[in-house]
């Protein structure tokens, strides 16, 4: 939780802050979650889920394709600590979430907030198609824009 804190305070992630953080990354959908350590501590985390309430990109990815949105899985819960940034951390993580759901034969999809111009870059740098950006809204009074990825063929 303590790595999760710092990168809320440093860059607003997760956007709200969950009443239960250690129920928000470990949801009752989770098909997988790994870690990253750097020098004996706790730098990054990603989980990959099956597609649930809330997600966007499951739905437009199959009406792109024409192929069920149970063929797909969510990679979320993204961070890495600040401090250890620029060593390809977020890379190898998401790459992991993603063969994962690869090998359970899922197409991995990912939403993210758009003001998170950080994330996105990465998974742009890395290969992912944004497949839309939709308004989504989280509460009466909280209108939020989100960028969906699938991951490349």
């Amino acid at each position: 939780m303590r790595v999760l804190s710092d990168v809320h305070q440093s860059d607003r992630y997760p956007l709200n802050w969950p009443d239960q953080p250690d129920e928000w990354l470990s949801g009752a959908s989770l098909l997988g979650a790994w870690v990253a350590e750097m020098g004996g501590h706790l730098v990054g985390h990603v989980s990959l889920s099956s597609c649930g309430r809330g997600d966007l990109a499951p739905d437009l990815w199959s009406a792109r394709n024409g192929a069920s949105k149970e063929l797909t899985a969510m990679v979320s819960r993204l961070f890495v600590a600040p401090q250890a940034r620029g060593h390809g951390i977020g890379a190898l993580l998401v790459g992991r979430a993603a063969e994962e759901a690869r090998r359970q034969g899922l197409h991995p999809l990912l939403d993210v907030v758009a003001s998170d111009t950080a994330a996105a870059t990465l998974y742009e740098k890395l290969g992912w198609e944004r497949i839309a950006t939709v308004e989504q809204r989280w509460s009466p009074s909280q209108l939020v824009a989100i960028h969906c990825y699938a991951a490349a063929l």
